[in-house]
């Protein structure tokens, strides 16, 4: 998902558009989590990206998405850009360090 959305709207609050915005990024993320994994693979991991444009637009972590979506707001950019991508992933096993 690479998209940008407006931060503006002629009789919508802006605070309100921000709230959408997060909606359709959590739907599409239950979306991607709920396809079949690969063989082998144990979960969905996610590149995510954020920022006003798609050139200022900083890598942030899944759990952080929905802050930097705000942040956009509070900067006063006229557009947030939001890019999720989805791919297959192995957890790697906690080293066993002092036991």
């Amino acid at each position: 998902m690479k998209k940008t959305f407006p931060l503006t709207h002629s009789k919508i609050h802006p605070e309100r558009l921000v709230d959408s915005i997060r909606a359709e990024v959590n739907k599409y993320l239950k979306r991607e989590r709920n396809k079949k994994l690969p063989e082998g693979q144990d979960f969905w991991d996610f590149d995510c990206k954020a920022g006003i444009t798609a050139d200022s637009a900083v890598e942030v972590h899944v759990s952080a998405l929905s802050r930097a979506i705000g942040q956009a707001l509070t900067d006063g950019g006229e557009t947030v850009y939001v890019e999720v991508i989805s791919k297959a992933a192995k957890r790697q096993k906690k080293s066993e360090q002092g036991a």
